[in-house]
């Protein structure tokens, strides 16, 4: 697909674009366009028993090049912060609504018609009133969320820091799953609607990822937390030193990673599943010497969580961070740009023993792999 980015006021100075990118728009992303005309008009086309009556909300947060999570928050005229979601209400997640939650009323998000370079995203209440939509750090700083550049009918959202730089903003499910936030056109002009007398230049939904935004070939490992925060995963040597663990992106693909240890010298140890009798398999580093590191999910306050391999299907082995009431949190692979593949056991043999790696017996390769959801 050919991409084509522009500002929003390019855009509105240019009337002829439109029907030219209409003409190089991949049929995917043709495909998303449609769906999210549906979902946004709320035409109730499901039947009763499609809808889904408990609610699942995905944290929105962006995404910080060192792979920590940024709170994305609605703050209104006297400072109040509040929630921002985006809202599965059916058994398809493929299109979101986003809203702010406000003494339980949903509040919609959208991206607003403007002159600036950069198109503001705003909650708007229904006396007209609008919420700021802002990225918090957890040192209180506050980032613009902006529109800043178009594709066809998707238009990027981006938290802008303090030095002009981008940072992806992202749907995650409480089981880790990650969609991308983006603004939705449905017609050719400006105005796409007026929400309560407010004009409105684009729709802000949840949407499935496509592709691969950024060429950045270590991502970082870390485990979801249900909450939405981000759990570093490291690696343990006997003495108790630490060391990053990362996905490898040596190719332009990404439905096959490698994830290593990267220990003193730049060198990079192995990860595998180990063979075990224990009820939950272990995921170990292993380096020449034939010696184990321990591979943890560590907290800011320092807890320690297992990885482990926790279930089976097919040759594709669940990986796991256990919390210390055994709770599972999903183990993941994020780009700089917020690319996410889960991280998973792979098995290419039958046999408990796939291969011996320094004398240790591996039952399982550990790679990142695209979302399964």
């Amino acid at each position: 697909m050919e991409v084509i980015k522009l500002t929003l006021k390019e855009l509105t100075m240019r009337k002829n674009v439109f029907p030219l990118i209409i003409l190089r728009l991949h049929p995917v992303v043709m495909i998303i366009g449609f769906f999210a005309f549906l979902f946004s008009f709320s035409t109730n086309m499901l039947s009763q028993s499609e809808k889904n009556d408990t609610k699942i909300m995905w944290h929105i947060k962006g995404i910080h090049p060192d792979g920590n999570f940024i709170d994305i928050k609605a703050i209104d005229q006297n400072g109040n912060i509040f929630d921002v979601k985006a809202i599965q209400n059916s058994d398809q997640s493929t299109v979101m609504d986003i809203k702010a939650l406000i003494d339980g009323n949903e509040i919609p998000i959208k991206m607003l018609v403007s002159s600036d370079k950069y198109a503001p995203v705003k909650g708007i209440m229904d006396d007209g009133v609008l919420l700021d939509i802002k990225a918090i750090t957890a040192q209180g700083d506050k980032m613009d969320v902006k529109g800043v550049g178009r594709s066809g009918n998707v238009i990027d959202i981006k938290v802008i820091n303090k030095e002009g730089m981008f940072y992806g903003v992202k749907a995650i499910s409480p089981e880790g799953h990650l969609n991308d936030v983006k603004g939705i056109k449905m017609f050719n002009k400006e105005v796409e609607m007026k929400i309560n007398g407010v004009e409105v230049y684009a729709h802000v939904k949840a949407l499935s990822q496509v592709g691969c935004t950024g060429d950045n070939f270590i991502w970082h490992i870390v485990a979801i937390h249900p909450e939405g925060r981000t759990i570093s995963v490291q690696a343990i040597d006997k003495d108790g030193n630490t060391f990053p663990v990362k996905a490898i992106k040596s190719t332009k693909q990404r439905s096959l990673i490698d994830v290593k240890v990267y220990v003193d010298g730049g060198n990079q140890l192995p990860i595998k599943i180990l063979v075990s009798d224990d009820k939950y398999a272990p995921v170990k580093a292993i380096a020449e010497d034939g010696s184990i590191y321990d591979i943890k999910a560590i907290t800011t306050e320092g807890v320690k969580l297992d990885i482990k391999g926790v279930s089976r299907s097919g040759n594709i082995i669940n990986i796991k961070a256990i919390s210390k009431n055994g709770d599972f949190y999903g183990v993941k692979a994020i780009s700089p740009e917020g690319d996410l593949n889960d991280v998973k056991g792979i098995k290419m043999l039958s046999t408990q023993v796939e291969y011996k790696l320094n004398n240790v017996e591996v039952e399982a390769h550990v790679k990142a792999l695209p979302q399964m959801k």
